[in-house]
This record gives C-alpha cells, sequence and structure tokens, in this order.
C-alpha cells in the first residue's frame, strides 16, 4: 500500500466534497456531533496544518483538532474551499521521505513517525468527506480506512462515538460508517 498515495486519493475526495458545499450549507450541523459543515472542514484544514508544522518540526498552536468545539475558527473567515487547499499544498511539499521518519508525539498514541500520523489521516480526511457531501467514496480508501480503524480506533469524546448497528446488507462503506457512529 502507498500510503501517499492513497492519502492523494483522501484528499482529492476531500477536496471535491468542500468544493460541492453550497454557500447556504456551510452553517448546518454535520454528522459530527456539535460541528457545522464549515467545523469539518475547518478540522481538516487544521489536520493539514498540524501535519505541516510536524513534517517541519515547526510549531502549531492554533485550535482545531479532535474535540475542538468549533474548528471553523481555523478558517478565519476565509473562503473554506482556499483555505483547504493552500494548507494542502503546504503539507503535501513537505512530506519527504525524512519527515515521514519524524518522531511525532501523539496524545494517546505516544511518539510514532510521522507515517503513522499520514495514515490516520487518511481516515479522518475520507469519513470527514462524507461528513460534508454524504457521498460515495472511494472504495480503496473504504478499505484502508476501515482497516486502520479496526487496529487503531479511539472511542472517547471528540473522536469517534459508539459504533452503530449496519444493516445485514450493509456495504462496506455503510459498515465503515457505522463503526465510526456515524449512520449512513
Amino acid at each position: 500500500m502507498d500510503v501517499l498515495k492513497l492519502y492523494g486519493q483522501a484528499q482529492d475526495g476531500f477536496d471535491a466534497a468542500v468544493a460541492d458545499v453550497e454557500p447556504d450549507r456551510w452553517d448546518t450541523p454535520s454528522p459530527c456531533a456539535g460541528w457545522s459543515v464549515r467545523d469539518v472542514a475547518g478540522h481538516v484544514t487544521w489536520a493539514q496544518r498540524q501535519l505541516r508544522a510536524w513534517a517541519t518540526g515547526e510549531d502549531y498552536d492554533q485550535p482545531g483538532g479532535p474535540g475542538t468545539p468549533h474548528p471553523a475558527a481555523v478558517l478565519a473567515d476565509a473562503d473554506p474551499l482556499a483555505a483547504w487547499r493552500e494548507a494542502r499544498a503546504d503539507a503535501t511539499d513537505v512530506l519527504t521521505a525524512e519527515a515521514l521518519t519524524r518522531p511525532t508525539p501523539i496524545p494517546g498514541m505516544g511518539e510514532v513517525p510521522l507515517i503513522a500520523i499520514v495514515r490516520l489521516l487518511i481516515t479522518d480526511t475520507t469519513v470527514h468527506s462524507w461528513d460534508i457531501g454524504r457521498l460515495t467514496l472511494d472504495p480503496e480508501l473504504v478499505s484502508a480506512s476501515f482497516d486502520w480503524s479496526r487496529q487503531n480506533i479511539m472511542r472517547r469524546p471528540g473522536f469517534f462515538g459508539p459504533e452503530l448497528t449496519p444493516p445485514d446488507d450493509a456495504d462496506e462503506q455503510t459498515r465503515l460508517l457505522a463503526f465510526l457512529g456515524r449512520k449512513a
């Protein structure tokens, strides 16, 4: 599995979901408790900025991570799509082979190489694409996200909710979403 290739696919899916948001939907609720669609976009944009900081060793102390009450603040009244694209480009530019081995301290996970965070972000970005657009997800990303989730899920407030029971005839995407506490 080429992690950076999958991550690029996840980013592409998120980009498409954000690009399709109608102006009157930004402040509507998302499936993430207490978060609007704009909050979800802010959170994923925050993740790009945080990823860049981890890759370069810079400090980044803006709120926007899991459990943040209103991660839309990360967007600072900017166009969500433009802010996302800028953060994505800035992060992608620094994901070198050396940066991916950089030890990164993550609460609840300990110190892990940055590549482990990219694996987490494949799942986060993929699922948040659905949170924004309720779209059909890339099957390869669904499979990779489900595999990662089964091994690493963190069920606690601000992360993933309780697992839901999907219908008996559910496809893999519906089962993934239910596993992560979302009703498809």
